[in-house]
């Protein structure tokens, strides 16, 4: 057991490979899940607000790394109890920012900041960026440390087109709370979904984690996930 789950395993030649999301997201979890995508998921608990950028792809960037390399951190810290010996460690951090006109948008803080942004971004489009950072690492018995073989980082950006909203279905959609815990108010997998009319780019990179992306990384290292 590791972190209070169960260790899985798939196998590219002669390694045995396991895949860590670095999140402690639901949505992406649901993504690999749904995906068939063998995985455990640790959550890296690192303070995004430490990491200062303006620009939005840096940024994005920069907190997915973050991540990856805080929970590489926890499994290092803890490795005797992991069973982690003679396996390759994949790590996957990312994390998303919703622009719209020039703006960041994160998650809104009440429920008066979600309808007002709701309003402006009615009929209006805006571009979804997520972070991916991945870390290939192998455990070694005599170091009891992970050794970082291959690190890939990519942006991967999806254009939004928003439906235009009565203030009523406004208000009821705040209402559900949703809003209140999604980067840029809304959620494609859920509530939000009705919402957005079109989308440009990559669809399971606006629920936070782009799988053609991840697919085509791993398939460069020989793991057929």
């Amino acid at each position: 057991m590791i972190f209070g789950y169960k260790i899985i395993r798939f196998v590219t030649k002669l390694l045995f490979v396991v895949l860590i999301l670095a999140s402690a997201s639901k949505s992406r979890k649901n993504i690999l899940k749904n995906s068939g995508i063998d995985f455990i998921q640790i959550s890296s608990s690192f303070d995004e607000a430490s990491v200062q950028e303006t620009n939005v792809s840096k940024l994005a960037l920069k907190l997915s790394c973050s991540k990856a390399y805080a929970v590489l951190t926890k499994v290092s810290n803890d490795y005797d109890s992991h069973g982690f010996l003679d396996n390759s460690v994949e790590i996957i951090g990312c994390d998303s920012i919703f622009k719209f006109n020039g703006e960041l948008f994160g998650k809104p803080t009440s429920k008066k900041e979600a309808f007002d942004r709701w309003q402006r971004m009615s009929g209006g489009l805006g571009h979804l960026y997520t972070g991916h950072t991945l870390l290939f690492c192998e455990s070694k018995k005599d170091s009891k440390n992970f050794i970082i073989k291959t690190i890939v980082k990519e942006v991967v950006v999806s254009k939004i087109y928003f439906a235009k909203l009565t203030d009523l279905e406004i208000e009821n959609y705040v209402n559900s709370l949703e809003p209140l815990q999604c980067a840029g108010g809304f959620a494609l997998e859920g509530r939000g979904g009705k919402f957005i009319e079109k989308i440009d780019g990559c669809f399971s990179n606006v629920m936070g984690l782009s799988l053609p992306w991840l697919r085509k990384e791993l398939l460069k290292q020989d793991i057929y996930a």
